[in-house]
């Protein structure tokens, strides 16, 4: 796993695919695991969107943060999620991924971490 220098990059950007997982079908409950999964990483929540397919086709969800955010899209008719988080700072993505990963429960998981925003340092003019 590369390890995240905030010195280089802006951010960290962790995508997950959860197979196998759980509780795909209700964004209810969702809520209140976006809110913890933004504070377990330090984060400033700004604001939550949900939106329920119906007739138990799952559900999307974004969390916007002010270190930018944490998405889910599930699939329960193949037991999938998946998840998205990118933050920049001092936040840590994968304290997000900790809560998220013990609420889905995946039989399964495979991983992505990348780190984004490469930027040089000024360059100072004689």
């Amino acid at each position: 796993m590369t390890q995240f220098d905030p010195q280089i990059a802006l951010g960290q950007h962790v995508i997950a695919d959860f197979c196998g997982a759980d509780h795909l079908v209700d964004p209810i409950p969702a809520k209140a695991i976006f809110a913890q999964a933004a504070k377990a990483a330090g984060a400033e929540l700004l604001e939550i969107k949900l939106h329920d397919f119906g007739d138990r086709a799952g559900f999307t969800g974004v969390a916007l943060l002010a270190e930018s955010h944490i998405s889910v899209h599930t699939w329960p008719e193949h037991a999938y999620a998946a998840i998205d988080i990118f933050m920049c700072g001092d936040c840590d993505p994968m304290r997000s991924l900790d809560v998220l990963r013990a609420y889905f429960t995946p039989a399964e998981e495979k991983l992505q971490i990348l780190s984004r925003g490469f930027v040089m340092p000024p360059v100072l003019k004689a």
